[in-house]
């Protein structure tokens, strides 16, 4: 029986539009579904239904069409504060906190006409690779309940898979869009540091963190990114062609073009930590592969330049970045222990060991730009592992709980410190039934491109039709 969620976010857009539903209508399906199916899911932390049915009344009183996303709904980050919503950061030291002001990409997406019903799961303060936090239950991977859905944006990524919305935004700062994405079979897109003006990543420590969406077609995830960026060029200087409203929506209708493509399964992390790639994830790249070669794409194989300085850089790095955390004292023991671990040895960073650091890390980043040159886009696998199971993380070594998130996502972070463009593509599923997606790396600008070929492997691949049980 046909439901309004089986429609992608442009088709919902389109019955708005065509006054075929009504904002109220759409938003109260989503509610209903939110309702009856997010008990066992964990997608959202805070639902905000009857503020979510006032602004879609609003909304359908004084129709703008001109509004992209008009009655469109989405959730939250619950990283991103709106005014007079609880919002947690994923910790119990702001289990009850309720802030004053919007963060600006809340306010850019209310500006294009969306309806937030309410804030999605995220782990502590974005930190892990995984939303399993002390203040709220875990995001389940809505294919295999028994298994996490990745993180930071594991809420975003199991409402949109399992129907509760028609996209989300998330953040990436090592993964955090990829690999919840790659977990639950959805397109995730990580975007060139600086290109989304309400996100750029260059006021955070070695410019990782950057907003982008998720959404289960090439198409919807470009809408959502196209609202993202705005209509005016971005403040800062980046290589992005363009940028003009609408222009990422076009690629990805058009999915135009043959290119060149790299294709490599070494990581940064090689030299640091025992990295595995599992035989799910060489299947999903070898299946990307096939259809790359039938599409007409050149690929090639090659290895990354040795680092053996990454990995101790990257470490220094995120470490340093947790060392603000506002918890001092008997805070510290609200802190889970991940969290307390990277506060403490950040807070432990010296001014040298921290500008060392940062050196390598931009030295890696020529040297990674350098490196794809030649190609149009890098293939990687999405995850080294297939979906990990509840729990699976140390709780009580930190040092262990770090390797194992390095053992899951050894592809991910390199490309927040390289600032390049990457898209998830979920062209897999495992013997059990679980996603498996591969990535695509662009260069500086390249969004284009990656969307491009995303959407020729959407239309032979159709995983927009795979759903997993709660849809």
């Amino acid at each position: 029986m046909f439901e309004l969620h089986h429609l992608t976010a442009r088709e919902q857009w389109d019955w708005l539009d065509r006054g075929e539903i009504t904002p109220l209508e759409l938003v109260d399906h989503y509610l209903d579904r939110i309702e009856r199916l997010d008990g066992g899911l964990g997608a959202f932390v805070t639902v905000t239904a009857e503020r979510a049915r006032e602004r879609a009344r609003a909304l359908g009183a004084a129709p703008d069409r001109r509004l992209a996303l008009w009655g469109l709904p989405f959730g939250d980050k619950d990283l991103s504060a709106r005014a007079g919503v609880r919002t947690t950061y994923g910790s119990r030291l702001f289990a009850e906190f309720v802030p004053d002001a919007s963060d600006e990409l809340v306010e850019v997406l209310d500006g294009a006409g969306a309806v937030s019903l309410g804030k999605t799961n995220a782990p502590e303060f974005g930190l892990p690779s995984y939303t399993e936090s002390l203040v709220a239950p875990p995001a389940r991977n809505p294919y295999d309940t028994a298994t996490g859905a990745g993180g930071s944006s594991g809420g975003a990524a199991v409402a949109v898979a399992a129907g509760l919305l028609p996209f989300a935004p998330g953040s990436d700062g090592g993964g955090s869009v990829r690999i919840p994405a790659a977990a639950t079979g959805l397109v995730g897109l990580k975007p060139t540091r600086g290109l989304v003006p309400s996100g750029t990543g260059l006021d955070k420590l070695a410019g990782l963190v950057v907003p982008g969406p998720l959404a289960r077609t090439v198409g919807d995830a470009a809408l959502l990114l196209d609202v993202m960026i705005g209509e005016e060029p971005p403040p800062f200087s980046v290589r992005a062609p363009r940028w003009d409203g609408g222009a990422l929506s076009n690629a990805a209708v058009r999915g135009e073009g043959r290119f060149h493509v790299g294709l490599t399964t070494t990581s940064p992390w090689d030299a640091g930590y025992d990295i595995t790639v599992s035989a799910e994830a060489s299947a999903a790249l070898a299946e990307a592969v096939s259809h790359l070669d039938a599409v007409g794409h050149g690929v090639e194989d090659f290895a990354l330049d040795e680092s053996d300085a990454y990995a101790g850089a990257f470490r220094t790095i995120w470490q340093a970045g947790a060392a603000g955390i506002p918890a001092d004292g008997a805070d510290l023991d609200q802190l889970e222990p991940l969290t307390r671990w990277l506060v403490e040895r950040g807070r432990g960073v010296g001014a040298r060991e921290l500008g060392g650091a940062l050196a390598t890390l931009s030295a890696f980043e020529r040297s990674i730009i350098r490196q794809f040159r030649r190609f149009d886009a890098v293939l990687t696998p999405a995850l080294a592992l297939p979906p990990r199971p509840i729990g699976w993380y140390s709780q009580t070594d930190p040092e262990l709980n770090f390797a194992q998130q390095v053992q899951y996502t050894p592809f991910t972070s390199f490309v927040n410190v390289s600032g390049l463009p990457a898209i998830v593509l979920p062209v897999s599923v495992t013997a059990e039934g679980v996603p498996m997606g591969v990535q695509l790396i662009g260069r500086p600008g390249g969004e284009d491109v990656l969307l491009s070929i995303g959407a020729q492997l959407e239309r032979r691949i159709l995983w927009q039709r795979r759903h997993p049980p709660q849809w």
